[in-house]
């Protein structure tokens, strides 16, 4: 007896959807990563939180294994297109953003679709950003008021922008983009 594959055509090309929408938008973060990190660094969390958008918005629409992953991986690819000198971080960040998504939602063995779950995953992806940007871009050379907003705007940057994702993923949703 055949098996349905776990990701369909109708599934990649929604991902590819999703994917192609986020990574331009992942393309316009990248053009204003160097004048945000050489200027008003504190507000970097905030831009690199924009980056969770593929994974949450297909596991909103979609609520399939694997999707934030395969959605991401696109997404940075068509960020590429935009900044070809950054493709290695981009996909760096997808691999890193989906598999952290993908993580949190395999603990529940891909049955919990909560709210609580996603911003779960932004939480995480925030803590862990907030940490190894803070030392990987010298933020401790910032005014303590600076180094303080950073770390607050890293960790509430991907719960925000989980939050938009979540709402453009509900509304994709009633659209019929992923009937189920």
């Amino acid at each position: 007896m055949a098996r349905t594959p776990l990701l369909t055509t109708r599934v990649l090309l929604v991902c590819a959807a999703i994917g192609v929408a986020t990574g331009i938008l992942g393309g316009i973060a990248g053009w204003v990563t160097l004048p945000v990190l050489a200027g008003p660094a504190f507000l970097y969390g905030l831009v690199l939180g924009s980056h969770v958008l593929p994974g949450i918005i297909a596991q909103e629409v979609l609520r399939r294994p694997l999707v934030a992953l395969v959605t991401h991986v696109i997404a940075a690819l068509i960020a590429s297109a935009f900044n070809p000198a950054w493709t290695l971080r981009f996909l760096g960040t997808a691999l890193l953003f989906g598999a952290i998504q993908e993580g949190v939602a395999a603990l529940t063995r891909y049955r919990a679709w909560g709210a609580w779950r996603f911003f779960l995953s932004a939480a995480v992806i925030g803590v862990f950003v907030a940490i190894v940007v803070f030392f990987a871009a010298h933020l401790g050379v910032q005014p303590l008021w600076a180094q303080i907003a950073y770390l607050v705007l890293s960790v509430l940057g991907p719960i925000a922008w989980t939050a938009v994702g979540m709402a453009v993923g509900t509304a994709l949703s009633r659209a019929g983009v992923a009937r189920r």
